[in-house]
């Protein structure tokens, strides 16, 4: 049930960082990582790279401890164009 929670807060936010999904969701992060490199090795997700700017801005935390995941799409719309 969480993986549809995770993927369904994914796909509504765009990018998150772990620690807003893990407040979202009410998990464990390390629990939310191996759930998100599961879906990153299907290509639903993407980890971004380290210093990749918050959504919405933010610049409370130090860009390079912020661990950012993109949702990249399901595969079900035959109209949804992957990102690189």
């Amino acid at each position: 049930m969480i993986l549809s929670q995770l993927t369904a807060y994914l796909a509504e936010q765009k990018r998150a960082a772990l620690i807003d999904i893990s407040h979202h969701l009410g998990a464990d992060p390390e629990a939310l990582r191996m759930m998100l490199t599961l879906l990153e090795r299907k290509g639903r997700v993407r980890k971004l790279p380290g210093g990749t700017v918050c959504p919405g801005g933010c610049s409370r935390c130090e860009p390079m401890s912020v661990e950012l995941y993109e949702w990249l799409g399901d595969g079900t719309d035959p109209h949804h164009v992957q990102k690189v």
